[in-house]
């Protein structure tokens, strides 16, 4: 297996090979190159590397990745990407691939991380002297199967009243909802700097993270969803109150999935109502009714509405190759070393005091939820 490492911004002369393994291997939406150029314009640094392994001819596996810290390379992980840029054909122990990669990285490379790989893409490989997985974050999605009215009946009895008691009380207030849906490439623009506006006027934009077409994240987005539209994958969800924006689901599609990949709604609706679920139930009843899709993913952090709608639960995880056994072994004694000073002091700390977080070197453990 021979080992090329490339800027990352010359990823346009290799995207239909990219495009290609994709198709080959994991087949998702969120590593399409529709998704993977506007990420890389707009959130690399110029440290980034496209690496490219190929026996003879043929590509076996393509990545991202970027150095972090002396002898430490870890896939390039913007928060806007749900699962990581990481490619390798089935077949190939991934344990191996990554040690011939380790040894041709730049800079005598000592470990390399590949970070949030999902199990419903690939199955997660066993631990060994120089591999170690660690859990990330548990994610959910529905199965579009059967029946809507099955579905919803499975769901919990609060959520199915809950949501009834809404509609009625805004059928009783004469407030029409309504939900549209916009796929083409020139709506793009204006979907995002609607969502930009519903999304500054909340909690985020007092952290400085809104979405504003001005902003990386919004051109981003813009550029992203344009490029699916054109392949006709983009969906953009919006929900009214009468003539007022209250939701937005952005979403894309492909693998035989609806991705929801950033939610927002109007934090001015009254606490009583619930617009992002009202806007999920007419979603959903669209879905069951179409059957164009196997699942809806969300590709974020469970949150208590996940478990309302869903018991479809998996944990997603983070690789690391060790060039070395020691190496690993020497990590886990540090993290394991770490963990229990943070323990001991919890345990001895007043009990106002926030307990302090384990350090978790070199890879992290977990990172922003894209929703």
């Amino acid at each position: 297996m021979k080992w090329t490492v490339l800027p990352a911004a010359q990823f346009a002369a290799h995207a239909d090979a990219w495009r290609i393994l994709n198709r080959d291997t994991l087949g998702s939406p969120l590593l399409e190159p529709e998704f993977v150029r506007p990420l890389l314009e707009q959130f690399c640094e110029g440290r980034e590397r496209l690496v490219i392994g190929t026996d003879g001819a043929s590509v076996k596996a393509m990545g991202f990745l970027v150095p972090r810290g002396r002898g430490v390379w870890e896939a390039f992980q913007p928060s806007q990407a749900p699962i990581g840029l990481w490619l390798h054909r089935p077949g190939l122990p991934l344990g191996e691939l990554l040690a011939g990669l380790t040894r041709q990285l730049p800079g005598a490379a000592l470990m390399v991380g590949l970070t949030q790989r999902d199990p419903q893409l690939e199955p997660r490989p066993a631990d060994s002297a120089t591999l170690r997985t660690v859990d990330y974050i548990r994610t959910a999605h529905v199965t579009i199967q059967g029946s809507f009215d099955d579905y919803w009946n499975a769901r919990g009895k609060n959520l199915r009243s809950n949501l009834k008691k809404q509609r009625a009380r805004l059928a009783k207030e004469d407030v029409v909802t309504r939900m549209q849906i916009d796929r083409l490439p020139e709506q793009m623009a204006a979907a995002v700097a609607d969502y930009g506006r519903l999304e500054s006027a909340g909690w985020k934009a007092q952290l400085g993270t809104a979405i504003h077409p001005d902003n990386a994240q919004g051109r981003f987005y813009t550029a992203m969803l344009a490029g699916f539209a054109r392949r006709g994958a983009a969906a953009v969800y919006r929900y009214w109150f009468d003539e007022q924006l209250v939701a937005m689901d952005l979403c894309i599609e492909g693998g035989g999935a609806l991705i929801v990949l950033k939610t927002t709604y109007d934090e001015s609706v009254p606490a009583s109502l619930s617009p992002t679920l009202l806007m999920r139930e007419e979603c959903c009843q669209r879905l069951f009714a179409q059957a164009q899709h196997a699942r809806l993913e969300f590709y974020g952090k469970v949150m208590d509405w996940h478990t309302r709608w869903t018991d479809e639960i998996r944990t997603m995880y983070h690789v690391n190759h060790y060039r070395w056994p020691v190496l690993q072994q020497l990590h886990a004694s540090v993290n394991d070393r770490t963990a229990l000073l943070g323990r001991l002091r919890a345990a001895v700390a007043p009990s106002t005091a926030p307990a302090p977080v384990p350090a978790a070197l070199p890879v992290r453990q977990e990172t922003p939820s894209t929703e």
